[in-house]
C-alpha cells in the first residue's frame, strides 16, 4: 500500500472526499514529524510508539577496500508497535 491508496482507503472509510483525506492524512504525518524534530515520542495506543535514538559515531570498513572509514553520528527513527497491531497480524 502506497500513500494514494491509503488516502483512497482512509475517504472511503469516513466517507470524506479524497482531499480531504490528503489533507487529514499529511497532517498527521506533519504533526509525527515536528514531535520527532523535538526529540519527543510519539505514542498511540495499541498501534505503537515512534521515537528517536542517538546512534554514536563509528569506524566501518569499505566492503569493496577493506579501508576503515569514518560513519558520522546521526538520529535514527524507530517504530515499536504496539500489542493490538502485533496481535492482528499474527
Amino acid at each position: 500500500m502506497n500513500k494514494g491508496d491509503l488516502i483512497n482507503q482512509i475517504s472511503e472509510d469516513a466517507s470524506i472526499s479524497k482531499s480531504e483525506a490528503t489533507e487529514a492524512l499529511n497532517s498527521v504525518l506533519n504533526s509525527i514529524e515536528n514531535t520527532l524534530k523535538k526529540d519527543d515520542k510519539v505514542t498511540l495506543i495499541g498501534f505503537g510508539t515512534f521515537s528517536i535514538s542517538k546512534r554514536a559515531a563509528r569506524i566501518g570498513r569499505n566492503p569493496q577496500t577493506g579501508a576503515e572509514i569514518k560513519i558520522k553520528a546521526k538520529k535514527v527513527i524507530k517504530f515499536k508497535a504496539g500489542k493490538s497491531l502485533s496481535d492482528a497480524v499474527n
